[in-house]
């Protein structure tokens, strides 16, 4: 029978630390425990397996910040912890409520400990209890796999696969690809029809235990299998048994639906380079998605309604252009990267921007090119600005070459991403003050738009007949608005040292909230 929450909270162990349920009480008579830990790490959570009660003195929370500590709840319940026990005392007086509120949001039970009580008494007593359950989890979870295994030996779907599973968990089970496409489903044969996608995961709702497990081939993820444990089944037998069958799902996807190993490879690529993996995993991982390490590459960011639909459409632009290319869809953001060739990697860089502008987007689709980077391990940072570009083109005008409303231009962003990294808003608003505090306040007054002119101007390379264009404005008019200019700042700044700093300070007036 397996071991629940609301039974442990009442064992003498733990009712000796006077423990309260602060978060998620609803769902604290049907979480199942698989075993209990204690850590002061916050970290954790990548550590852990799912199904844990956590046990915490409370004193690394204590000193962390207020986002951290959210955070830490948030990482927990991804994680599938089934519930958090915090001792309260004189480090930390109170559970702080953004954490209470950050777990009911996430249905994470969350316990305050109002008492101490040693933690290593607790886990010794309770999970021998979890230790007896457990061998006859184990036992079942073997025989699934076997019974799986001879169905596969006798050349059984995929659905028939699942089903062994289903029927030996109570649960409802899907397979889906890294993409997202149902490859196979089942049910147990009491409940019905086949489910045509994998459940939801909404905390609390009808399928609170949804457990997700990847299945890799030849150590490239390529499929998910998801169970939808029913409340009154076994949360830790469907945990331990889903887990048993991976190998044997691998088995089945690689006969019946051989993956493309380099497609597969090229996606773990991007997702491995999106997350911030050690370099030695972008090492591994590039030359089996068919791109040299030491290449000359460019990160591509998509933000597109249809971002999956758009994937076949860049990656075809990408190989036109360059030598390979790997991306990866989700529902928001299409990622993708391009192998540029050596001996003229900046030609290739500006036919994808110009590749980019002319494909048939769906409306809201906006696209950021990144920076060169020199080899695989300079991509995460390529991706990172273009990353940022997108996010510094927000609310700011887009009339320069490279900063159009569909295709943006990193490099034509270049000086507003350094002085991001460089400097903080406080210096970066001090620094636009000193240049351009007569002119800010004349627009301000006078709701003009000096500023704008002038950094048109600039971009221009002080190049009044195109400025005046860019700004659909007469030449004279832009030569009346130029004197006034140079009347506010001092003077015209052309052959002096105080153009570079003015156009610095326009650029910069632009990350500055309005």
């Amino acid at each position: 029978m397996p071991v629940r929450l609301q039974d442990v909270l009442q064992h003498a162990t733990l009712l000796a630390a006077d423990p309260v349920v602060r978060a998620a009480a609803a769902v604290v008579p049907d979480t199942q425990l698989r075993w209990i830990h204690s850590s002061e790490v916050l970290d954790i959570a990548p550590l852990l397996g799912g199904g844990e009660l956590l046990l915490t003195g409370g004193q690394a929370l204590a000193l962390a910040t207020d986002e951290r500590r959210t955070g830490y709840i948030r990482e927990l319940a991804e994680r599938g912890v089934a519930a958090l026990a915090i001792e309260t005392g004189r480090e930390l007086p109170s559970i702080p409520s953004s954490m209470v509120s950050a777990a009911e949001n996430a249905g994470l039970p969350l316990i305050e400990l109002r008492k101490v009580v040693p933690f290593v008494g607790v886990m010794e007593a309770i999970n021998s209890m979890l230790v007896s359950e457990s061998a006859a989890q184990l036992q079942q979870a073997d025989q699934a796999s076997h019974a799986m295994a001879v169905e596969l030996a006798h050349g059984g779907s995929l659905d028939r696969i699942l089903a062994v599973l289903a029927a030996a968990t109570g649960s409802e089970v899907v397979l889906t690809s890294t993409a997202g496409t149902t490859l196979a489903s089942a049910l147990p044969a009491e409940r019905g029809e086949y489910p045509e996608a994998a459940p939801s995961d909404v905390p609390g709702g009808d399928h609170a235990n949804i457990i997700h497990i990847d299945v890799p081939v030849r150590g490239i993820p390529s499929a998910r299998l998801t169970l939808d444990v029913p409340a009154d089944a076994d949360v830790n037998l469907a945990r331990i048994a889903g887990n048993r069958s991976v190998d044997i799902l691998a088995l089945a996807l690689l006969q019946r639906m051989p993956p493309g190993l380099k497609e597969m490879a090229g996606g773990a690529l991007i997702r491995a380079i999106d997350s911030g993996t050690q370099n030695w995993r972008l090492q591994q991982l590039a030359p089996a998605a068919g791109i040299p390490v030491s290449a000359q590459l460019v990160a591509v960011v998509v933000r597109s309604p249809g971002s999956k639909q758009l994937r076949t459409a860049v990656e075809h632009l990408l190989d036109r252009v360059g030598r390979q290319s790997a991306s990866y869809a989700d529902n928001a953001e299409l990622l993708a990267l391009a192998v540029l060739r050596s001996d003229n990697p900046q030609d290739d860089r500006q036919k994808i921007v110009a590749g980019l502008q002319s494909l048939a987007v769906p409306e809201g689709t906006v696209s950021a090119v990144g920076p060169i980077a020199s080899g695989i391990s300079l991509a995460p940072w390529s991706l990172t600005e273009a990353r940022l570009t997108l996010e510094l083109a927000e609310g700011t005008d887009s009339s320069r070459p490279g900063r159009g409303a569909a295709v943006l231009d990193s490099q034509a962003f270049a000086v507003e991403r350094l002085a991001v990294h460089s400097l903080d808003e406080a210096l970066r608003r001090d620094f636009v003050h000193q240049q351009l505090a007569a002119v800010l306040d004349h627009d301000a007054q006078r709701h003009s738009q000096l500023v704008e002119t002038l950094r048109v101007w600039l971009d221009s390379g002080c190049n009044t007949a195109q400025a005046a264009r860019e700004l659909h404005v007469e030449r004279q008019s832009l030569h009346q608005r130029l004197q006034r200019i140079f009347s506010l700042c001092g003077g015209d700044p052309r052959g002096t040292g105080r153009l570079a700093a003015l156009h610095l300070a326009t650029r910069l007036a632009q990350l500055q909230p309005t």
